[in-house]
């Protein structure tokens, strides 16, 4: 998670700023149009209303030494959630490499639209601004497939979901088993008859292997 900052204004709220909030698994974004003197209250609910809400509650968070971050009232809050805080060195990439890239393709993605002037108008002559395309790169950004998974970003959250439903069906039907299939209570001194399933070359016995299914008492 990280800012991009020095963005012209756009939007009606004359934003300056971007948030981008980037999964590791599923290699997906989330863009934010912010402002680059929110609050670490500002950050918080903008992350609860718009990335929480999607993602649910992270495991953990790698993002740089901003105060923002590093506020008790940012700290408190992850506490709260079981969220594991973890904060990367300026331009090292070894620790937010991901993130770092994430924000050099987004630059490159508005760059396209906006290098010329900082609004432009569509065919049908409706003005826009970074601002206003930002949803739209967004989505670009997710139904594109990425190497490192060969999955569009979009579907790999649906691939993630399918292997959980697996795995709870998988817990079902060992559940159903288990319940028709207990293993019997035996003790020392009981009784047993032992199959001969895996028997070779019985001795003393002329009947087929097939039908001398269990041998004599132990």
């Amino acid at each position: 998670m990280n800012w991009v900052t020095g963005l012209p204004p756009g939007g009606d709220k004359h934003y300056n700023a971007c948030l981008v909030s980037f999964d590791r698994f599923s290699k997906t974004a989330i863009f934010l149009p912010c402002h680059k003197d929110d609050t670490a209250m500002d950050t918080a609910l903008l992350i609860w209303n718009r990335v929480i809400s999607w993602t649910g509650i992270f495991t953990n968070i790698i993002s740089e030494r901003d105060p923002k971050f590093t506020s008790a009232l940012w700290t408190n809050l992850h506490q709260l959630f079981g969220t594991e805080l973890s904060f990367s060195t300026a331009y090292n990439p070894q620790t937010d490499g991901l993130a770092e890239r994430m924000i050099q393709t987004l630059e490159d993605m508005v760059r396209i639209f906006c290098a010329c002037r900082l609004e432009f108008k569509d065919c049908d002559g409706f003005t826009h601004d970074w601002c206003t395309i930002l949803p739209a790169l967004e989505l670009a950004y997710k139904i594109s497939i990425h190497a490192s998974t060969n999955f569009k970003g979009i579907l790999e959250k649906a691939r993630k979901h399918a292997a959980r439903c697996m795995e709870d069906s998988f817990a079902y039907a060992k559940h159903k088993w288990d319940k028709s299939h207990a293993t019997p209570a035996l003790k020392v001194g009981d009784l047993v008859l032992v199959s001969t399933t895996n028997f070779n070359n019985i001795k003393g016995c002329k009947k087929a292997k097939r039908l001398l299914c269990r041998t004599s008492s132990y």
